[in-house]
């Protein structure tokens, strides 16, 4: 078993949990949750005990400047429910906590930058995408070989596979040097003279591609509040559907250039990185990244810069180190070294419970992006629409449009994505992907010399990407970024990251093949039956994350796979047929996990319900669903 050195044995002195006995009963809890208990580590606490933990904390650390304020933080993060009742908070901070649940979007300048930073990287992914998606059209010929895509594609996943840069350079390093590759990489492809020399310029641009997609998404869930982290997260999938739209516009900007055509429409993706490259190093490392080294002063000032007020940042960090150490105990308890290598904690993904459960759920989302069909469309949209009959230039502006549609209909999910959840998200949008698919392959059967067959085919794309957009696009790299713990999250998210593009691979070599053989009507029909297996696979298997810090997630993956499904299968699902088809409302909803003082989140439909009746059939004075209230001290009452 691995043994701490001592000074992380007097660290561990300042631990929430250092009483044995309290110790085992909450590794217990956390390593099988079998009744789904969600809690708060600081709630066993009387006042006394947490003051003196906080003051060994703030000594340990070189925080003692700030001790007062992390002496409030701790008492706001153990009653976030009472803040009202806490005395050592002035008027000015209980503001503060208020507009924390009224005004959720209100945040700091410095965040929204680093928002916008990372949904760049996400605009430099999609037009790279759509670049090649142009150029295929035509470059082809030009060079004498089949589409590149899957060397790109294939590129990311090994890069995805052993990622330590991570590690060693910190979130704002590994992004800076995916940057630098995604701004030379599309210059080389551009001056190509061989097929050789494309092929290795695409393997550099995916180098670049799979270094983002494992950290942009990361670096944004671990500086962003739990209250929008899915909203902010979500940038990723609104950004790169607006860089397949910034793409499509470059594709037809410079689709009369002639012999040159596909080599602007490769290199154009160039113009996205240089924000990035220049923007980067002014925004702050994430401090969870800064506590994972031990470097607390350093995470309590990019916390200041993160949040609102001081005593936000002071409440957070002290919360994420109790979480985190209460996390730290338990790898420890189960004889893994935290701070093993790359190879040792990749093991480690599928053979301890709580992070195989989030291996498996973060694996689900990312093969369900690839199995719903949106890739053929994103990567082949101009081929299909023009096996649908159309010319390059109505190819090109039909690939435009699906673009914008993608674009516009990601917005929903800023802020749907927080409140009906992750899993809410994709139970509701999968149905509908797999009869628009459906649907859009049965229309090449409409003879090509009718008006209504490209234009129905074209309708019922637009609709599948509608529905994809606030669904399936957002959930798969928001989930995978946040479901890991601190120890294993950048190789769980590069496995995710590997796991997508794996298949994208795969999708992209086997695409073509698929349409001579089954022709359009039959890879639409493939792929609509597949998206009715990941709608199974994500009922089943797939536990939600709204509004819990990184670290509470824990709990929530703590529950054995096994308990999951029985509850969805012999509890959820028999509660929704008899309340939505057989018409019985009243009934009470199970739940699947307990938050000790608790009330449960509000469910999707009953958020659904009130949407519909205040706003639709405008009811007023219907009371709002109330949001759940986390677990306050024993003793004290709920309010």
């Amino acid at each position: 078993m691995f043994e701490p050195n001592v000074q992380e044995q007097h660290e561990r002195k300042t631990s929430v949990l250092e009483d044995a006995q309290t110790r085992k009963e909450r590794l217990a809890r956390l390593t099988a949750n079998v009744e789904g208990e969600i809690r708060n580590p600081l709630v066993d606490l009387t006042k006394a005990q947490l003051l003196s933990n906080v003051a060994s904390f703030a000594h340990a650390h070189n925080l003692s400047s700030v001790e007062p304020l992390l002496i409030k933080g701790a008492l706001a993060a153990q009653s976030p429910a009472l803040f009202e009742e806490i005395a050592e908070l002035d008027e000015a901070d209980k503001t503060a906590l208020r507009e924390e649940i009224t005004h959720r979007f209100k945040l700091p300048r410095t965040l929204y930058v680093t928002v916008i930073l990372n949904s760049i990287a996400a605009a430099i992914q999609g037009w790279d995408q759509t670049g090649s998606n142009g150029a295929n059209l035509t470059f082809s010929q030009a060079m004498g070989i089949p589409d590149a895509g899957p060397v790109c594609e294939a590129a990311g996943t090994f890069w995805g596979e052993i990622d330590p840069m991570n590690e060693l350079c910190g979130r704002r390093g590994t992004i800076f040097i995916a940057a630098i590759f995604s701004l030379f990489a599309p210059f080389g492809m551009a001056v190509s003279q061989k097929w050789g020399e494309l092929a290795a310029c695409r393997v550099l641009l995916g180098v670049g591609m799979g270094l983002k997609e494992v950290t942009v998404p990361v670096f944004s869930a671990e500086n962003v509040p739990a209250s929008v982290r899915g909203g902010l997260v979500m940038s990723w999938q609104i950004w790169t559907a607006f860089g397949i739209f910034l793409g499509t516009v470059a594709n037809l900007v410079v689709m009369n250039a002639g012999s040159i055509s596909w080599r602007l429409q490769f290199g154009s993706a160039f113009i996205p990185a240089v924000p990035l490259v220049l923007g980067i190093w002014f925004v702050p490392e994430s401090p969870r990244w800064l506590m994972k080294k031990r470097n607390y002063a350093k995470a309590y000032r990019s916390f200041l810069r993160l949040r609102n007020t001081p005593l936000q940042a002071a409440r957070d960090l002290y919360y994420t180190h109790c979480l985190l150490e209460q996390e730290e105990v338990l790898i420890r308890e189960a004889g893994i070294n935290p701070k093993s290598n790359f190879f040792t904690r990749f093991i480690e993904l599928f053979t301890i419970p709580r992070v195989r459960r989030a291996t498996q759920a973060s694996g689900i989302v990312m093969i369900g992006q690839q199995m719903c069909g949106i890739n053929i469309i994103a990567f082949y949209s101009s081929t299909i629409f023009k096996e649908g009959g159309a010319t390059n230039k109505e190819a090109l502006i039909a690939s435009f449009g699906f673009g914008l549609v993608n674009f516009a209909f990601a917005w929903p999910a800023v802020w749907t994505i927080d409140t009906f959840g992750r899993r809410g998200l994709l139970l509701f949008t999968f149905p509908n992907m797999f009869w628009t698919l459906l649907v859009a392959g049965m229309c090449y059967y409409i003879p090509k010399d009718s008006d209504a067959h490209l234009g129905l085919i074209a309708f019922f794309v637009y609709l599948f990407g509608a529905f994809y957009s606030p669904g399936m696009g957002p959930v798969p790299f928001t989930y995978s970024a946040e479901v890991f713990p601190l120890s294993h999250r950048e190789v769980g998210m590069s496995w995710a990251v590997a796991t997508n593009n794996f298949w994208a691979a795969v999708l992209s070599l086997t695409l073509p093949r698929m349409l001579r053989v089954m022709k359009p009507q039959g890879v639409f029909g493939f792929y609509a039956g597949l998206n009715v297996v990941a709608l199974t696979m994500i009922f089943l298997w797939l536990p939600e994350t709204k509004q819990r810090t990184l670290e509470e997630l824990d709990y929530v993956f703590g529950v054995p796979t096994r308990t999951h499904m029985n509850y969805q299968l012999k509890k959820n699902l028999p509660w929704w047929f008899k309340t939505y088809v057989l018409r019985r409302p009243g009934l009470a909803k199970p739940q699947l996990y307990k938050f000790g003082n608790q009330r449960p989140p509000v469910s999707v439909m009953a958020q659904m319900s009130y949407a519909w009746n205040t706003y639709v059939l405008r009811k007023k004075g219907l009371p709002k669903p109330d949001a759940y209230v986390r677990a306050v001290p024993r003793g004290e009452k709920q309010v």
